[in-house]
Formats: C-alpha cells, structure tokens, sequence
C-alpha cells in the first residue's frame, strides 16, 4: 500500500479531500441558504460503483455546475439524498473528475487552476478558443484522459460543450460513450444561469431554485450505434423545460 494515495492523474488524494471540503464549506451557503437546491433521483446515485461512471449535463455556469454536483456526490456517499445536512464534508468524495476547456483553467487565474486540481479533465476544444468561434483538429488525447478517469471514479461531461443556450449536442460524448461502454447517469440541471454570473463566481440573484434532476442510469451495450446514443443524449440535454425557462 502506497503511503501517499493520488488519483490517476497524480493529484494528492488528502489534499483533494482537504480542498473539496473547504472548496464545499465556501460555496454551501451559495446553493442551500442564498439559494436552494431541488435535488431530485439522488437515489439512483447511492448504489452506483465507485468508478466507471459518466454524467452526462446540460451546462449554464463554467464552475457552479460542477460545484453543486460535487456537493451532491459527497452527499450520497453518506447515503443522503439531497444536501441539506453539509456534515458530508468532513469526509467528502475524492474520485470525482469533470471535463473543462484547457484554456479556462488555465488563463483563467488562481482560482480556476485551484479547481483544476479538485478533478478537472482538460480538453483543446475544437471549435472554439478565448471566446471565439474556431476550426482546428480534435484534442486526440481527450479520450485517454476521460478512460483514465472512468477507470478512476465518476466523471462530469459537458455535451454540449459550452454554456450558451440552445448550443448542438456534440458527437464527441456519444463516441466515448460507444468504446468505453461506462454507466450513464443523464443530469438536467435548471436555474444556474439566472442565479449566477456565466463563470459561477458571482451571485446574480438570491432566492433562486436551482435544480439537479438526475435520471435512471443506463449501460449502452455494443448493439446500440452511435446514432442511438447521440439521439438518447440529445433528449436528455436539450430539454424542452430548459426551453422553456431561459428568459
């Protein structure tokens, strides 16, 4: 046995914990006291494996999105089913990795790169680059880093890719899903964009409800093509409720 533990990455597995729980403690008034968040199929999440699972979101704010999973995820391993009571950050969940642009965490000052290290996977996006719309090859390393996260613990994706509204699924989850074949947990999220600046540093609004709806997790296996994925994750992210409420 190791005597320092780190993740697949080679991040300190303590001081992860260390930094989740403080990262966890700053932002809990934010999303249960100025806020609340409506958590809603955390029961499908308490029996899930400690590894080999992809969460597939749509996505409103480039950090409080992933903050308020993160609370979640923490919660559950206490066997709780919303975060109402934060006594899960004493001892919170470590193996946890999300996807984020490359240059986000990296220009984007010392708080991004302190959250790079709670479990950022960061990726070259292909079709956009400092705010602009661009054309370039795929980051081929993105599919190593997101298997050896899986093969790790639990993972966030973004499909669609960006936080602006209406944005197209992008084929890049469904292929990842089809090779690696993990369990998919479809998340909906709701009201981050109205109570949050778009990086999720700020409050725009007190009171808001947010939610976190997580749906039935799902196993593709190899009879199910690339086509049926896509469309299964389309449905799942681009719901007409989000439609509906964006003002």
């Amino acid at each position: 046995m190791k005597l320092i533990q780190k993740d697949s990455f080679g991040n300190v597995l303590f001081l992860k914990k260390i930094l989740v729980g403080v990262l966890g403690a700053l932002t809990y008034p934010r999303f249960n006291i100025l806020n609340k968040t409506k958590v809603e199929g955390a029961e499908y999440l308490i029996d899930l494996p400690d590894k080999g699972v992809m969460f597939i979101s749509n996505h409103q704010t480039y950090f409080a999105d992933v903050m308020v999973m993160y609370h979640i995820f923490c919660s559950v391993k206490w066997k709780f089913k919303n975060i109402n009571s934060p006594i899960y950050l004493l001892n919170p969940r470590t193996k946890m990795f999300y996807v984020a642009a490359e240059e986000t965490m990296k220009d984007g000052g010392w708080l991004p790169k302190l959250l790079s290290y709670a479990g950022a996977v960061t990726i070259k996006r292909s079709w956009r680059a400092k705010g602009e719309e661009v054309k370039r090859g795929a980051d081929t390393s993105a599919p190593n880093k997101i298997k050896q996260a899986l093969e790790d613990g639990w993972m966030v994706t973004f499909p669609q890719g960006t936080t602006k509204a209406f944005a197209p699924v992008r084929k890049g989850s469904a292929h990842l899903i089809h090779e690696l074949k993990p369990i998919v947990v479809p998340v909906y999220i709701n009201g981050f964009r109205r109570a949050f600046d778009k990086k999720g540093f700020f409050l725009k609004k007190r009171g808001t409800e947010l939610q976190v709806t997580f749906h039935k997790p799902v196993q593709f296996t190899d009879k199910d093509t690339i086509t049926d994925i896509q469309k299964f994750i389309e449905e799942h992210v681009k719901l007409p409720e989000e439609m509906k409420t964006i003002k």
